[in-house]
């Protein structure tokens, strides 16, 4: 840019360039956007009567959950805690044990075509349904109960381990994996060695995430009769004993926030 005197100016300040460099596409794509939005929200049927009148029903069934009541059904809420934990950790070793062979497959860097389009084939397959419908066909086939519980979750962590893990495998360095087998390793040597301390601290932070989720998907599993505190939470509403429902909600929290921390400080270790 050039001023009068035919000196080259430079702006002063920086402009972040837009994603779209095309001004028409941009605000065509504004455009269609916005009115896709409220066309979307005019097919809402909502009746904000019905709305309105329901507010002070909301606020009684909030307070009905206030205090939380520990003290009553005490040993029913534990035996659904443990029942739900070990729910979620038996089915977090089974569907990680599962992904390993199927993510190792899954990889193109890895696999032969025929066996990566196969293990994709799975992976796929056990990423259709959620694990409430999971759980559903589950329920109908081995009766109600955890083992239900256990089937849609180790289900859902294939398909969330596996493709997580097949795609570290594929944005790997390249070069250690050849240092490695230039030494004339064997395959599994070659796995050991040069793609598990690559991956390795992902896929552990991935693990303990997984089970946060699984813990947390058995509350909802059992409220179709996979088991687990779910059935328990259920139970409660279906007596109107919100301030029991209360107390396992916090549990829940507290569960999955200690989760959480332990995910973080794992990473840290191993990073």
């Amino acid at each position: 840019m050039m001023d009068n005197s035919g000196a080259i100016t430079y702006p002063m300040t920086w402009k972040k360039p837009p994603y779209i460099k095309n001004s028409y596409i941009r605000r065509s794509i504004y455009f269609f956007s916005a009115l896709y939005l409220a066309a979307a929200f005019g097919t809402m049927d909502v009746n904000w009567t019905r709305v309105a009148e329901g507010l002070p029903r909301a606020e009684r069934f909030l307070d009905a959950f206030f205090p939380p009541n520990f003290a009553d059904n005490r040993g029913v809420v534990w035996d659904g805690i443990q029942e739900s934990i070990w729910m979620a950790v038996i089915s977090t070793v089974a569907g990680i044990m599962l992904s390993v062979p199927i993510g190792l497959g899954a990889a193109r860097n890895l696999a032969p075509k025929y066996i990566y389009l196969f293990n994709r084939a799975i992976i796929a397959l056990s990423r259709t349904f959620p694990e409430i419908i999971l759980a559903i066909f589950a329920v109908k086939l081995f009766g109600f109960g955890p083992f239900a519980g256990f089937i849609a979750l180790s289900i859902g962590t294939i398909g969330f381990y596996a493709k997580l893990l097949a795609e570290d495998i594929e944005n790997m360095s390249e070069d250690q994996a050849e240092a490695i087998k230039a030494t004339g390793a064997t395959w599994f040597q070659w796995i050991n060695y040069a793609i598990q301390p690559q991956v390795m601290p992902r896929m552990i932070g991935l693990s303990v995430y997984r089970l946060d989720i699984n813990f947390r998907e058995s509350a909802v599993v059992g409220i179709v009769g996979g088991g687990g505190i779910g059935a328990t939470l259920n139970t409660a509403f279906d007596r109107y004993e919100f301030d029991t429902a209360a107390a396992i909600l916090l549990i829940i929290i507290g569960i999955v926030m200690c989760l959480e921390y332990v995910s973080g400080f794992l990473r840290k270790r191993v990073q």
